[in-house]
């Protein structure tokens, strides 16, 4: 089954891809990978900003991962065009950083947000090498940030 079959089933409507925030492209393709720039936790009503451990839960910083993974499979299938997610062969590997008060130790936890929709979305194929560090600060204050490398093919 297909990526853009799989959405359908799970009733996941993508956000609009994210637009370049700086003198970056959002996306870019280096023989059959594809280098995602980072994307902040943003959803229908803004930037979802705080800090876990200070003013934001590990179950909302888990939210906001996701709505990261969620503008990143936007950011493919804007990059990739008609094909859209089946573009994907697989997902190569994950970065996320989760604004967090010092000592913060549960950053993979929230990372999760992202990792798990990959594998709702592509199965094994979305099961990748993953970073998940707690920062201090983020664009615009943003709870998480996501940045992917994906093989397409």
């Amino acid at each position: 089954m297909g990526a853009e079959t799989r959405l359908r089933e799970l009733g996941i409507v993508l956000p609009e891809g994210p637009a370049a925030g700086g003198n970056y492209v959002p996306a870019k393709t280096v023989g059959e990978l594809v280098y995602l720039s980072g994307v902040i936790s943003i959803g229908p009503l803004g930037v979802v900003t705080g800090t876990v451990g200070l003013d934001r839960t590990l179950e909302e910083g888990y939210a906001a991962a996701r709505l990261c993974g969620l503008a990143q499979l936007a950011a493919i299938r804007r990059h990739v065009g008609a094909a859209g997610l089946d573009e994907i062969a697989e997902v190569v590997s994950l970065n996320g950083y989760v604004n967090a008060v010092a000592g913060f130790g549960d950053s993979p936890k929230v990372i999760n947000g992202a990792s798990d929709l990959l594998i709702e979305v592509f199965g094994e194929t979305g099961r990748h090498v993953r970073a998940a560090v707690g920062v201090s600060a983020l664009p615009r204050n943003a709870l998480v940030e996501v940045q992917m490398v994906v093989r397409i093919g």
